[in-house]
């Protein structure tokens, strides 16, 4: 119920919907009732010769409460048979069903648009919801978590809660309103006849509860295999090329088929279930219908019933519905059990807490003005410590560079500065301020990123340049091209800065997409630049044209950088070598040349191309 309750609350404001909902089923219900109930006078009117007692006086209708439909009905019954004869009193009843009939099924129609309303509600909110708190969480998260598990969760298993959670309405109030409405007016015409002929409904509500007992389970393990198959799917699109190189098309298409396989099976299993349900419950239903008809038409037929031949058979007209409304409960506690399981999983997700948050009180900064300094730092992963007693300070201004053998702890030590992540111990510092101080949005205004995977939108050249802005004029975007050296080959594209990349850029090279990404930098116009291994994956010419472009960002810009190659390097204004986690050696490119230290080992054995 914990589970079902939170789901609920994202169909708030509920009463909104849920008072009109309630309105028009009660009305859909009295008329729907009163539709079946009505084929008793009607037979009556057709077969007996008897008259209808009936309040047939004005002081009987005087007595007459304005909510009691059946006296009122009974006398104009009564009054169009005195009056009209047998033929327009059954015109009068037939008059009656139609509007009846109509009234039930208008207001059934307005109930349905109101749930459907509350679904499409209830879906907003929760999709919402859940992309919100994934899109603020840290990003450990996402380098242990299957992309595809999450798309799963926003894609598919929130349309099942949706569906779960306002199904609930029908379950607690539509249904059992129905199921009782057809109670009363069947105790109304027989108790004794009701009380035997309810015996046997307990026995296939069991039935049916079996069946659908090992529907949670299942419903589970559905959407476990659902979100496999996403994660596969994305993983294949996303390395289709080097699927394609290392010849692993089969594995690939086999893995694929036999989760998508797994599936199936699962599905079809919860499928035979579910349609079991039907053709067991129809059956019952038949079979407690014969045993009324064959029960209650002994009674009547030796004269041992109080029950005239027109009311058994509206008796049995409305028992043969009675099932219907349980059944609908029976199947609506069936997609409860699956849209809460999946309900508890988009929990999760909701309830997952991002690790940077805003210390309450936080500060925004209008500017970047003396340095950045990091104090004492000290980070680990789990178990395993990255960053040991890290001390640097980044001028306004001047450009660092970060360097030193794989896995030393340079990307993490950069991740610092936008509090990607935070450290175990010690402090980094803006302007003389923590970090965790500034609010994550101003902090984040202050720096621009470029990264060695250049991340682009499926979108047009303007737009990716433009990206996260607004407001921005052509005339804007095609400086910022100029200065990332991007503007020649943009111009040389079918549409020019409309040409839409392809999915991540794919209709770009390498150094294309990377200067884009500088231009958007440069767009952006950020005091500090960070910059993360911008040219390693280029060719020679790509990287001349790309470092270019980066001598032009860096320009009067405070820049932290990584970079494997010596040209990239070279002239930064601190080298900072950093090994296993530790700084280990400090200053210009020449000063460290001539410590013959670590630079000049790594310079020596050619892990930096020297130009």
């Amino acid at each position: 119920m914990k589970t079902y309750f939170r789901l609920l609350s994202f169909a708030k404001p509920i009463e909104k919907f849920a008072i009109p909902y309630i309105l028009f089923t009660i009305l859909y219900v009295v008329f729907s009732t009163s539709v079946l109930a009505l084929l008793i006078p009607l037979l009556n009117t057709l077969f007996d010769n008897n008259c209808v007692p009936a309040h047939n006086t004005t002081a009987a209708v005087k007595e007459l409460s304005i909510f009691d439909l059946k006296g009122w009905f009974d006398y104009y019954l009564q009054h169009f048979i005195q009056t009209k004869g047998k033929w327009g009193a059954l015109q009068f009843v037939c008059i009656v069903i139609i509007v009846a009939a109509f009234l039930g099924n208008l207001f059934r129609y307005l109930s349905q648009r109101i749930m459907e309303s509350l679904r499409i509600h209830t879906l907003l909110n929760i999709r919402k919801a859940v992309f919100n708190n994934v899109i603020n969480l840290h990003l450990g998260y996402f380098s242990n978590e299957r992309k595809g598990n999450i798309i799963s969760k926003i894609a598919s298993e929130v349309q099942v809660v949706q569906f779960s959670v306002t199904g609930t309405l029908q379950v607690i109030f539509k249904e059992p309103l129905q199921l009782i409405a057809f109670l009363i007016t069947l105790f109304s015409i027989s108790v004794k006849l009701t009380l035997i002929s309810l015996l046997v409904v307990p026995v296939a509500g069991l039935l049916i509860a079996r069946i659908v007992k090992r529907l949670k389970s299942q419903a589970t393990a559905a959407q476990n295999s659902y979100a496999n198959m996403v994660s596969y799917l994305d993983e294949s699109l996303t390395g289709i090329k080097i699927i394609k190189a290392f010849n692993a098309t089969d594995f690939i298409t086999t893995r694929f088929e036999d989760e998508n396989n797994h599936y199936s099976r699962i599905v079809k299993a919860m499928s035979r279930r579910q349609q079991l349900a039907s053709p067991v419950s129809e059956t019952l239903s038949i079979t407690m219908i014969s045993f009324i008809v064959l029960y209650g038409g002994y009674l009547v037929l030796n004269n041992r019933s109080d029950l005239t031949p027109a009311q058994f058979v509206g008796y049995i007209g409305l028992f043969s519905q009675l099932m219907r409304p349980a059944k609908a409960i029976s199947d609506a506690f069936s997609n409860i059990h699956s849209g809460l399981v999946a309900g508890e999983r988009i929990l999760e997700l909701i309830d997952e807490k991002p690790q940077i948050v805003d210390a309450p009180g936080a500060i925004t900064v209008d500017g970047f003005h003396d340095k950045i300094t990091l104090e004492n730092i000290s980070f680990a992963y789990n178990e395993r410590l990255v960053l040991k007693d890290i001390n640097l300070e980044i001028p306004k201004g001047k450009t660092v560079a970060l360097v030193g053998p794989s896995g030393g702890g340079k990307s993490t030590l950069m991740d610092m500065l936008p509090r990607f992540i935070e450290p175990k111990e010690g402090a980094v510092l803006v302007d003389g301020v923590d970090i965790r101080k500034i609010t994550t949005n101003s902090l984040r205004s202050l720096m621009g990123f470029v990264n060695q995977e250049s991340i682009l939108f499926n979108d047009t050249i303007f737009n990716n340049i433009a990206f996260g802005k607004t407001g921005v004029t052509r005339e804007q975007v095609e400086e910022a091209a100029r200065i990332a050296n991007a503007h020649n080959f943009i111009m040389e594209t079918e549409n020019g800065y409309d040409t839409n990349i392809g999915d991540r850029g794919s209709k770009l090279s390498g150094g294309q997409k990377q200067r884009i990404s500088i231009a958007r930098a440069v767009l952006n116009n950020p005091p500090i630049m960070l910059l993360d291994e911008a040219t390693s994956a280029l060719d020679t010419e790509s990287e001349k044209l790309v470092q270019d472009a980066l001598n032009n960002l860096m320009k009067n810009h405070t820049s932290l950088i990584i970079a494997h190659r010596l040209s990239t390097i070279q002239n930064a204004d601190i080298i900072v070598v950093l090994e296993e986690g530790r700084i280990v050696e400090q200053g210009s490119h020449n000063e460290l040349l001539e410590k013959n230290g670590l630079y000049r080992k790594l310079i020596d054995m050619q892990t930096f191309n020297v130009d």
